[in-house]
């Protein structure tokens, strides 16, 4: 009977609300420092995890290319950020087994058993539609701004968008309607997807207490999210290489800010 009630209690735990921490504004350094060892700790699980995610990255811009639909690009890149949450589950679950002194493979890093897999499959549904709706309104807005015009060739973009009073409109209103996708979409998932991997909860429980550790740490993840633009955009910058190191970067640093930001 007491140990029916231990296991009872331990579920409940398991499955209860998680509650946010606040911490300090120099943390996400702190999360960077703990996600470049874990990069060393396991360099052939983490690089070798990135070089695969660049290839993909490199044969789907192949692709586009290929079908003539370059001007894609841009608004791709752009939304990237979007869906990254979900491409490095397998980071979250090599910087777990680290931590837990589990055995760390390269199978265990791309395919992951989690604790929740249809409740991750929802919240990846919910950041695709995130970028489908982020590309429909990239399109819409090339045509509020140039009307019937077709998309022109990927090297006349910058030269548009820089040198015309329509371009710098809609870099401008670009901009910003694209920040607010990309912040609200930050807010809901920041933590949500290794949240989902470390407790036995739904993605909406999950969701809500991304945006509670938002909320109380506010400074702290607009600091974050500014550093993951950046390393993104070094990493995209020369021709997608650099993702090899700053994506694997980004996500074991993720696992920390979830270990630190939730109890």
């Amino acid at each position: 009977m007491a140990d029916r009630n231990v296991t009872s209690a331990v579920s409940r735990a398991a499955g209860a609300t998680p509650r946010v921490r606040q911490v300090a504004l120099e943390q996400p350094w702190s999360w960077l420092a703990a996600g470049w060892h874990d990069i060393w700790r396991a360099p052939h699980v983490s690089l070798t995890y990135g070089a695969i995610f660049t290839a993909i990255s490199l044969s789907l811009t192949a692709g586009l290319f290929a079908a003539s639909l370059e001007y894609l690009l841009p608004p791709l890149a752009a939304g990237f950020m979007l869906v990254g949450p979900m491409l490095a589950v397998g980071l979250y679950e090599t910087s777990r087994r680290l931590e837990a002194g589990e055995p760390v493979t390269l199978a265990s890093a791309l395919f992951v058993a989690t604790r929740s897999p249809t409740q991750i499959a929802f919240l990846g549904v919910v950041l695709a539609l995130a970028l489908l709706a982020w590309m429909r309104i990239a399109s819409l807005l090339f045509a509020l701004f140039f009307g019937t015009l077709d998309f022109p060739p990927l090297e006349q973009v910058l030269p548009l968008l820089f040198f015309s009073w329509e371009g710098l409109g809609l870099l401008i209103v670009g901009s910003i309607v694209g920040g607010i996708i990309a912040a609200g979409v930050f807010t809901v998932s920041v933590i949500s997807v290794p949240l989902l991997m470390m407790r036995d909860i739904d993605a909406i429980t999950a969701m809500l207490v991304s945006v509670r550790a938002v909320r109380r740490n506010f400074p702290v993840l607009a600091l974050w999210a500014w550093l993951i633009a950046v390393l993104t955009g070094f990493g995209l910058i020369p021709g997608f290489l650099g993702l090899i190191v700053t994506f694997p970067l980004v996500g074991h640093a993720t696992w920390h800010a979830c270990r630190d930001l939730v109890e």
